[in-house]
């Protein structure tokens, strides 16, 4: 594993959001959703593409936590252009477990 010093670490802006829509994307060669996530005043809201239909639906993820990378470049992902990285863990069967704050902070809170 490669190491990186405590200031690399500091250039990833992951942060706290909320899901406030969660949609199929249908034009996804992968099964995956289209989600808005609000970042708070200071950022707003920033769509992403996720590959977590294994574990969740789109229904239970309106309201949920999550925390993402807010500061990678745009990516072009089909006709989305995606804003941000949401981040989660492979389980056993190789579906995405979100990464989620287990208490409720501030919208945009970054992780350090």
């Amino acid at each position: 594993m490669e190491e990186i010093s405590f200031d690399d670490f500091l250039k990833i802006q992951l942060r706290v959001g909320r899901i406030v829509t969660a949609e199929i994307f249908k034009d996804a060669r992968k099964p995956a959703y289209i989600l808005h996530v609000d970042f708070g005043d200071e950022l707003g809201i920033k769509k992403s593409s996720a590959q977590i239909t294994g574990l969740y639906n789109t229904e239970g993820l309106v309201g949920k936590l999550v925390v993402a990378v807010v500061n990678f470049p745009n990516k072009q992902i089909g006709p989305l252009m995606s804003e941000c990285l949401v981040t989660g863990f492979h389980n056993e069967d190789g579906d995405v477990a979100l990464c989620v704050p287990d208490k409720d902070v501030p919208l945009g809170t970054r992780l350090l």
